[in-house]
C-alpha cells in the first residue's frame, strides 16, 4: 500500500538491460542500483513530483552470485533514500541477462504536473544540473583513459539528479520540463515537439565544465587527432572542449525547463536559451546538426 495524499499519482517506468546500459565488468551492482534508481526517480520530478516509491522487477541468470543481487538492492536504497522514496515491492525472474524493470510513483503534493507541452513564446529556458559528464565517462571507459577523470566516470556510472529541483520549478512557475536522459537537444526536441515551438539553446550561457574540456583533449592525445576525437559509444563526440557531450551526451539526469518571461531563478538554475516561435531546436539560431542524442533503434 502506497498512500497518496495529493490523490493523483505520477507514475513512470523504465527498463535497463545488461550489455546495453550497462556492462558488469564497467559497473558494479551497487552502480546499478544507482542508475535503475536514478533514471526513474528523474522521470517523477521532471513533472514536479516527489518519488515515494519503487516497484522492482529483476531478471536474472541463476548463476548470479547472491552478493551481486544484495548490492544490487543496496545501491537500490541509497539512492531512494536520496530521492526520500522507498522500494515497496517487485518481482524476481530468470533470464539469460540481467534486466531490471522500474516503475516509479510521485506525489505532486498540491501543484499542478509540469508535462512537455505547456512552453510559450517567450519563455526562458533553463537547466538545473550538469549534462555531457555521463557520455564523457562512458568515452572514457570506453577507451580505458579513467585515471584522473573519477568524478567523470561516477557521473556516467552513478547519476545523481537535481530531485529537488522538479517541485521547486513547478512552484516557481515552469511552463514545462524534462529529464535530460537522451541528451539535451533531443530531450528540448520532445518539449518543442510537444509544445509546438522552436527551443534556442545559446551556447555561451550554457555553465563552464573545465573536467569536460580535460577530457576531450586526454582523448584527443590518446587517439592522436588533434582536429578531435571519432565519435564514441552512441555516435557522439565530444566536439571543441567537450561542447558536443553537453548538447548531444545523455544519462546525466539533469532538469531543464521553460519559465515565463522575468521569472527570478536560483543560482543554480542556469538560462541557457529562449523560446521562439517556430518547431524544433536550434543552437546559436542555426539548426542543429549531427547526432542530437540517443535514438534507442538507430
Amino acid at each position: 500500500m502506497v498512500r497518496a495524499p495529493d490523490r493523483r499519482v505520477v507514475a513512470t517506468t523504465d527498463l535497463l538491460v545488461e550489455g546495453r546500459h550497462f556492462r558488469r565488468d564497467w559497473s558494479g551492482p551497487f552502480d546499478v542500483g544507482v542508475k535503475a534508481a536514478a533514471q526513474n526517480l528523474a522521470d517523477v520530478a521532471a513533472m514536479g513530483a516527489s518519488g515515494t516509491a519503487l516497484l522492482v522487477g529483476l531478471a536474472a541468470p541463476g548463476d548470479l552470485p547472491v552478493a551481486w543481487a544484495e548490492d544490487l538492492v543496496r545501491g537500490l536504497a541509497a539512492e531512494c533514500a536520496r530521492a526520500g522514496a522507498s522500494v515497496v515491492g517487485g518481482d524476481v525472474s530468470s533470464a539469460d541477462s540481467i534486466m531490471l524493470a522500474i516503475t516509479a510513483l510521485g506525489d505532486l503534493g498540491g501543484r499542478e504536473p509540469v508535462t512537455r507541452a505547456g512552453a510559450q513564446v517567450g519563455d526562458v529556458v533553463a537547466i538545473a544540473g550538469r549534462t555531457g559528464r555521463s557520455a564523457a565517462g562512458l568515452a572514457l571507459l570506453a577507451a580505458g583513459r579513467v585515471s584522473g577523470f573519477d568524478a567523470l566516470v561516477a557521473a556516467h556510472l552513478r547519476p545523481s539528479p537535481p530531485y529537488a529541483a522538479g517541485p521547486e520549478a513547478a512552484g516557481l512557475g515552469a511552463t514545462a520540463m524534462i529529464d535530460v536522459s537522451d541528451g539535451l537537444l533531443a530531450d528540448l526536441g520532445h518539449v518543442a515537439d510537444a509544445s509546438g515551438v522552436l527551443i534556442d539553446v545559446e551556447t555561451a550561457r550554457l555553465p563552464a565544465d573545465p573536467e569536460l574540456r580535460a577530457a576531450a583533449e586526454a582523448l584527443s592525445a590518446a587517439q592522436g587527432a588533434p582536429g578531435g576525437v571519432a565519435p564514441g559509444p552512441g555516435g557522439v563526440a565530444p566536439g571543441p572542449g567537450g561542447l558536443g557531450w553537453v548538447l548531444a551526451g545523455g544519462e546525466d539526469h539533469a532538469l531543464t525547463a521553460t519559465f515565463g518571461p522575468g521569472t527570478t531563478l536560483p543560482s543554480h538554475w542556469s538560462v541557457i536559451g529562449t523560446v521562439q516561435k517556430g518547431h524544433g531546436v536550434t543552437v546559436d539560431s542555426r539548426p542543429a546538426s549531427g547526432v542530437t542524442g540517443w535514438s534507442h533503434f538507430r
